[in-house]
């Protein structure tokens, strides 16, 4: 933008400076012109121009009319000194009127006042302008891309740095362990300074990282431990046949929040082991096999609400460094929510489909009521519920998708969902085309 005000500034301002310069040429000419005359009349004397006996004036044009001298004779005293003066002025050549730039100049030679005038055609200056003004444009134009393509070499050059940082540091790193601490090579102190304070920030995020994990890891371990001692003491008073009716339903009732925490707990325990890296990821795992051992524990609950199941994995597809046990959980949370948010006879649709970029994509569609778009952004965040269990669904605890995306992850896999309110809800689960093996033999059910 900077170069195209200059040009444009240029474009406003050449004309004016242009003519400028050509005037000043033709004037320094013109006073050329007289100092080679005045030369010539010093060393041949007037008699060479003017016949003074005859009181003739002298002229002389060149043969295109473009120039001419005259030097003439004038009447009255002499000068006390020289006169000069340049101005415009139309002359008559032959039969012909032109325009000229004309430098008049009045001295006093051998007692006697002479005008001596230098004249050029207008039409030359207009020429000479013409092209001093496409010369300076062309040089303005040139010059401005010039700048263009230095500048912008320069900044690339100059921001180097600055693209290693992104591309190597930034650039898909979704946690702190993921993040290169190598220094950036760069002489520029500001790159360097940036560098050192981005691998301490990451520092301090990975070590902030790493005492949640073990945090949560401590604690899901230790409440383990006072929750089976409760929930074996509860069975053994359950046992007890002098307790009364009343008090057993209080017991029953004290299971189920037991179980409910115990479940808690163990769930967040799975989270922190795997964002510890406690599970292994070193064998080959069919998605189609997953889905299918998956849906065989869900059979009893898809008969209970009668939902219709379809799966469509055109092809399969293997995972040749995979964790077989979760990825079941993966699916099966997913399938699970696709069961209890659900209508009655509803249905559940399972879709593998290979990407263009080698890559796959496995989607689980339902049926239920959607999903409000003010809460898909927060549809990943632990303990948040947003759909009110239907009649006989299981409990939920706002953690199953969590575990699913943490999983996700794990694999180098995305996890996205998208929903439309009455319609339903797709969660579209994308793997990297760089993890792939393909089968050739499509699964539908």
């Amino acid at each position: 933008m900077s170069k195209l005000l200059l040009v444009l500034l240029g474009v406003a301002l050449i004309p004016a400076i242009v003519s400028r310069v050509a005037v000043s040429h033709t004037d320094q000419r013109l006073h050329e012109k007289k100092r080679e005359v005045l030369d010539l009349i010093k060393r041949d004397g007037l008699v060479a121009f003017v016949r003074q006996e005859k009181n003739e004036a002298y002229a002389d044009y060149n043969i295109l009319k473009q120039e001419y001298i005259s030097l003439t004779p004038e009447r009255g005293p002499a000068l006390p000194k020289p006169k000069e003066l340049i101005f415009n002025e139309q002359r008559q050549v032959d039969d012909e009127v032109e325009d000229f730039r004309i430098l008049g100049y009045q001295f006093t030679a051998n007692g006697r006042p002479y005008r001596l005038e230098i004249g050029s055609s207008l039409a030359t200056v207009e020429l000479l302008e013409d092209t001093l003004r496409r010369l300076a444009l062309w040089v303005l134009v040139i010059g401005a891309a010039l700048t263009v393509v230095t500048d912008a070499a320069f900044a690339r050059f100059l921001l180097q740095p600055l693209g290693k940082l992104i591309s190597s540091k930034l650039r898909d790193v979704r946690h702190p362990s993921a993040f290169s601490f190598e220094p950036i090579p760069t002489t520029t102190t500001d790159f360097r300074q940036l560098d050192d304070s981005l691998n301490e920030m990451m520092h301090q995020m990975q070590s902030a990282f790493e005492k949640e994990r073990e945090f949560m890891s401590n604690v899901s371990h230790e409440l383990l431990t006072p929750v089976s001692i409760l929930q074996t003491r509860f069975e053994n008073m359950l046992q007890d046949p002098e307790l009364g009716h009343a008090h057993s339903l209080k017991l029953v009732e004290s299971q189920k929040t037991l179980y409910r925490l115990r479940n808690t707990v163990k769930t967040l325990l799975l989270i922190a082991n795997i964002e510890n890296d406690q599970y292994l990821r070193e064998e080959p795992v069919s998605l189609a096999a997953v889905v299918a051992d998956a849906t065989n524990e869900l059979e009893d609950r898809l008969a209970q609400r009668e939902l219709h199941l379809r799966v469509l994995l055109e092809p399969d597809f293997v995972l040749p460094r995979a964790n077989q046990t979760l990825l079941f959980t993966l699916i099966f949370n997913l399938l699970s929510n696709a069961i209890k948010y659900n209508r009655w006879n509803g249905s559940i649709t399972v879709t593998g489909q290979l990407q263009p970029n080698g890559g796959y994509r496995l989607a689980v569609a339902d049926t239920g009521p959607g999903i409000a778009p003010e809460n898909l952004p927060h549809l990943f965040d632990r303990f948040r519920r947003f759909h009110a269990s239907g009649p006989a669904s299981p409990e939920g605890f706002g953690l199953g998708l969590p575990i699913a995306q943490t999983i996700a992850t794990f694999h180098a896999a995305t996890l996205t969902a998208t929903s439309e309110l009455g319609k339903g809800t797709t969660f579209t689960l994308e793997f990297q085309p760089n993890s792939k093996s393909v089968t050739s033999n499509p699964t539908t059910n």
